[in-house]
């Protein structure tokens, strides 16, 4: 589409919005200035590169943006790509148009070490000019969409890397300021380019389940306009599926297929005002059984981006499930539109807003101390998206003041969040006025009470479960400050086992460890034991960095003397201890969750207690593992001979026989266990121990069940899949077996 069609589209916009004229002809020259500039440039696409910021000036204009800003979008690129001078965007539009430009103008001048360092103090500065002007924030996500939108002109590693950047910062920034609409189109792009073999599944479920699911939905909303007109009461009533990432992340979350969930699709009922909504509800649950404990209500308790909405789920025809949501023309704009639904602003870009959407928003300003509280632009960018972009929970203290804070946040994250000395004075907390543990995972409506002290008394072991960045830097500057000699006594046990006794007496009386704090810049060994101690530092950095003697090397495997296994073959003891290259002469073991194989991608993980735990790359339980406890290992190239357990998942039609047709097709493997169960007389799952040597004889096996006919996937499951395929063999109404479970 010609960029001439899509500005006379953001135009007619304009006048829709009833903007005054001379705000529009300001925007048309805002326009021109930068057609002219960026003439002769193109982009990817082969498009003239003036493409781009007349879609992202379309896409604030849809957000009904001030004029400043969607002048700000024509020029955003204006300073990086031309030669341009700050001053003449501030002589032709103003310093307010400036600022917002230079507030998403790229680091491109600076020198880093590398690509990561660059974007992390990008990002960086992003977040602390939206401290500052929240407008910045609001240009970057129309410039990211419009990238998105776009992204299939892109090289594939950089599509998955931008897509991964824009889940991980990008949509939960729009969620955090309630914008929906951007926050769904960027997940449901970022999906596409990362798992697209998914994406295009859910997408064609979704088109092929459209007729019968539009049919219930329209026969529901009949039932409900019929009900609510009896009741003289007026509303907008419409049906809405939902975006294919949030029905993926619930087929995760839940474990289920697509044709298990019954809320792909949901009712969306909308009112004149705030009692109307809750008279509705009581009409609602009267006409239809509602389902116990699936009643939400976000208009007395909103979420922390502002959204307000009051939710249910009934039985609708054919007995299935339905959501509906019931909110006011207020609501569904907040909802769409967030912060921007509410927020004005002033042409010197100050903010008039209300006090209660100051406190609503007052995480814009802990971006500030989190500044403070961070060593370089990597850990900030960390701390943000831990602090404030996870899932949310909202405690109360005893006087009613709300505490928003990561999800699985504890009574100490609590005391912290509230003051410092209110943290280190610590010693107990009431939830809900009963007494709880310290380290309790608190859910949203808890109401807290600390109970503190009158001396300091914060506890190492709180780094074991507190989850806010805040928090953790807070009691190790405490340990840091006042406990140095049981931080040394701590950081000098932890190194001896880490690098073993005699390993560490040796690097002791040569002086390594010595040489080893000073290239760390520690003045002193102890200052070095310390530093581990209270957490500064990791074991892996240390034993990194130090030279071990010639005396320390591991023995050669050959003359590892030999053991005889149960099976009676012949194998070396303890051989398995260098199957690993980086873990030589360490305590290792291979984690549970997802239980490695030779051959496949692995990494390393510090425990507190039982050395290594070694993980697959693509395990989920490393999402939430600091990089520091993380170290880079590979399986060596010749791994002694022993078996590895590997657990699979097979989804299946459900037939008779099904389960001994898989096994005679990896009848030369042998079994640790196999389970099968079936769901809703058609779907059938088939969970499989296998041991193997190694990850090509595993994608053989994998190949092989897929060869069968009525096989529809066979992937790998971690502990938690597991155990709810255990879990299903227990309930079975709600899973019903239709094999005999088989052990072999």
């Amino acid at each position: 589409m010609s960029y001439l069609v899509i500005f006379e589209e953001l135009k007619e916009l304009l006048k829709k919005q009833n903007r005054p004229k001379e705000e529009i002809t300001d925007i048309e020259r805002a326009f021109e200035f930068a057609r002219k500039l960026h003439e002769g440039q193109y982009r990817i696409s082969e498009e003239p590169y003036i493409v781009h910021p007349v879609e992202v000036a379309k896409i604030l204009t849809e957000l009904k943006a001030d004029k400043n800003s969607i002048i700000a979008a024509f020029l955003h690129d204006i300073l990086e790509d031309t030669d341009t001078k700050p001053e003449e965007i501030e002589q032709n539009f103003g310093a307010d148009v400036l600022k917002l430009v230079q507030g998403v103008t790229k680091l491109g001048k600076y020198q880093f070490k590398s690509k990561e360092e660059r974007q992390a103090e990008n990002f960086r500065r992003m977040f602390i000019a939206m401290a500052q002007d929240v407008r910045i924030i609001f240009l970057k996500l129309a410039d990211r969409l419009h990238n998105m939108r776009t992204l299939g002109y892109m090289a594939a590693n950089k599509q998955k890397r931008i897509a991964q950047e824009t889940l991980d910062i990008f949509a939960p920034l729009a969620n955090r300021l309630g914008i929906g609409k951007i926050k769904a189109e960027l997940e449901d792009l970022s999906l596409r380019y990362i798992n697209p073999e998914k994406y295009y599944e859910i997408a064609k479920l979704v088109a092929q389940t459209k007729n019968d699911r539009d049919a219930a939905i329209s026969l529901l909303i009949d039932n409900i306009r019929a009900s609510l007109d009896e009741n003289n009461i007026k509303a907008k009533i419409n049906g809405r599926a939902k975006h294919y990432y949030s029905i993926y992340k619930k087929m995760e979350r839940l474990n289920v297929t697509f044709d298990q969930l019954y809320d792909v699709s949901a009712i969306r009922v909308i009112v004149d005002d705030e009692k109307t909504c809750y008279e509705v509800l009581g009409i609602i649950h009267s006409k239809f059984k509602p389902i116990p404990g699936r009643f939400k209500d976000y208009i007395a308790m909103p979420k922390g981006n502002m959204y307000r909405s009051l939710h249910t789920s009934v039985i609708g025809s054919k007995n299935k499930p339905v959501e509906i949501q019931i909110r006011t023309y207020e609501m569904h704009e907040v909802a769409e539109y967030g912060v921007a639904a509410h927020w004005r602003y002033k042409e010197s870009g100050s903010v008039k807003s209300d006090n209660k959407y100051d406190m609503q928003f007052s995480w814009m300003r802990k971006m500030m101390e989190i500044d403070k509280d961070s060593s370089n632009a990597r850990d900030f960018v960390e701390s943000v998206k831990l602090d404030l972009f996870s899932d949310q929970v909202f405690a109360f203290t005893p006087a009613g003041d709300v505490i928003d804070l990561p999800a699985n946040s504890t009574p100490v994250d609590f005391a912290y969040r509230i003051h410092t000395e209110v943290g280190h004075r610590t010693v107990g907390a009431l939830i809900n006025g009963r007494i709880a543990q310290l380290d309790t995972k608190l859910k949203n409506g808890d109401i807290v009470e600390i109970l503190t002290s009158k001396q300091f008394m914060p506890k190492i072991d709180w780094l074991n479960f507190v989850v806010t960045k805040s928090a953790i830097s807070k009691i190790r500057l405490w340990f840091k400050k006042y406990n140095r000699e049981e931080n040394i006594e701590i950081g000098r046990e932890n190194l001896e086992v880490y690098i073993t006794k005699p390993v560490f007496d040796e690097l002791l009386k040569s002086g390594e460890i010595e040489r080893t704090a000073h290239e760390m810049n520690y003045k002193t060994q102890d200052d070095l034991f310390a530093a581990i101690g209270y957490g500064e530092t990791t074991l892996h950095k240390v034993a990194n960095k130090i030279k071990k003697p010639a005396s320390a090397t591991p023995p050669d495997i050959k003359n590892i003397p030999e053991r005889t296994t149960q099976d009676g073959q012949k194998r070396r003891k303890d051989s398995r201890k260098y199957d690993i290259v980086g873990l030589e002469d360490m305590l290792w073991s291979l984690a549970k969750c997802c239980t490695p194989i030779p051959g496949e991608p692995i990494v390393g993980v510090i425990t507190r207690s039982k050395g290594v735990s070694v993980h697959r790359l693509d395990c989920k339980c490393l999402y939430d593992v600091e990089p520091e406890r993380m170290m880079d290992i590979k399986w060596a190239d010749t791994v002694s001979k022993g078996t590895y357990v590997a657990h699979i998942r097979i989804e299946t039609q459900d037939r008779p026989g099904l389960l001994k047709d898989v096994l005679l097709k990896i009848a030369d493997t042998n079994l640790s266990y196999a389970n099968s169960y079936s769901k809703n007389k058609k779907f059938g799952i088939i969970d499989l121990g296998i041991e193997l040597d190694n990850i090509e004889t595993l994608k053989k096996v994998i190949s092989n069940i897929q060869s069968i006919p009525d096989v529809y996937s066979v992937r790998r499951l971690q502990q938690k899949e597991q155990n709810f395929g255990q879990k299903a063999k227990k309930h079975p109404n709600r899973h019903k077996p239709n094999h005999q479970d088989k052990k072999q």
